[in-house]
């Protein structure tokens, strides 16, 4: 028995070690097509949104310039106006005496004056007789043009076309120089007005600015912006001009999206990204290899996607990677 054992085991050794080539094992996979991206960097502006409201262009409180009793008015709130339109009247008649006086001096010193310069013609007046004459004629003509300037005050007029938001007298009151008569705003051209945290950016007047209004975003134009802050609220002023077609109104609460600086991200198209569980994986190509990496992603715009961690930019991936495609793969790059 023992040396039947002793004739198999060579035969048995002869035996495997007569397999031809063809007989091993083979273990390197076929390639696999694929297309690729190159991840990029790209950098986007970031914005902070502040609150503020629309405020016309063009606002104003009209009060008198002299004193008088309020005769008339046409003052409604909301009403439209046009530029020159008198609104208040005051009834001064001081003011009336005073203008008829001054007419009446300057057609004297008209007279004295055209009756001493023909005189002079005549030479029965001296020259220092017609120079006092044309004095006295310039002085009433001020204090006749100064006269009728007071009774252009006793009418107030809409200084630009708008309308109409406060009406503080009626007919009988008292107006005086500074009190209130009423308030006209304009509507030809509109602000966005807010406060501005100091710790954002100072952009230059005239620079683009975002401003969400409702559910639209509008492009409007930095007008003003303070250098200085508020040292209470720690704030700046800043007027942001309106579009004319603006579907905006005096008053109505807006969103600034104020610049604050740019931000660097790196993104791929989101279809290089898949997920397995809680895992988000993208396939890089390196010297003709699939390699698998795990990444982190951030915002998603269209069809690309923010990696915040895993890659770097320039590095090629695979777009659509295939089911069967596996970490160390040989692939073949398509155009």
């Amino acid at each position: 028995m023992s040396l039947l054992r002793l004739l198999i085991a060579p035969a048995l050794l002869l035996a495997g070690c007569s397999r031809g080539p063809d007989s091993a094992p083979t273990d390197h996979p076929a390639s696999v097509p694929v297309h690729t991206a190159i991840a990029t960097s790209t950098r986007t502006p970031r914005t902070q949104a502040v609150a503020g409201t629309v405020r016309p262009f063009e606002r104003a409180t009209l009060a008198a310039k002299v004193t008088g009793t309020v005769a008339t008015t046409h003052l409604v709130v909301g009403q439209a106006v046009s530029a020159g339109e008198v609104l208040v009247t005051l009834q001064a008649d001081e003011i009336g005496a005073r203008s008829e006086q001054a007419q009446a001096a300057l057609a004297q010193a008209e007279r004295e004056y055209e009756r001493e310069h023909s005189l002079e013609t005549k030479g029965a007046s001296t020259a220092d007789a017609v120079h006092a004459a044309d004095d006295r004629r310039r002085q009433a003509r001020a204090a006749a043009q100064e006269a009728a300037a007071m009774l252009t005050y006793t009418q107030i007029a809409a200084p630009f076309s708008g309308v109409v938001t406060g009406e503080m007298v009626k007919p009988g009151d008292l107006a005086t120089p500074g009190r209130p008569l009423f308030e006209i705003e304009g509507t030809d051209r509109l602000r966005a007005e807010v406060q501005v945290p100091e710790s954002l950016a100072l952009p230059a007047n005239g620079t683009r600015v975002a401003v969400v209004l409702d559910d639209t975003t509008l492009q409007g134009q930095l007008a003003e912006l303070s250098p200085s802050a508020d040292p209470v609220s720690r704030t700046r002023l800043a007027k942001i001009d309106l579009p004319a077609s603006a579907p905006a109104r005096s008053g109505q609460f807006v969103r600034v999206l104020w610049p604050v600086d740019d931000e660097v991200a790196l993104t791929v198209p989101a279809a290089a990204v898949s997920v397995l569980g809680q895992m988000e994986r993208v396939f890089v190509v390196t010297a003709g290899h699939a390699q698998l990496r795990l990444v982190k992603t951030g915002a998603r715009d269209g069809d690309r996607v923010e990696i915040a961690a895993g890659l770097d930019a320039g590095e090629t991936v695979v777009v659509a990677p295939p089911a069967a495609l596996r970490d160390g793969q040989p692939v073949e790059i398509q155009p």
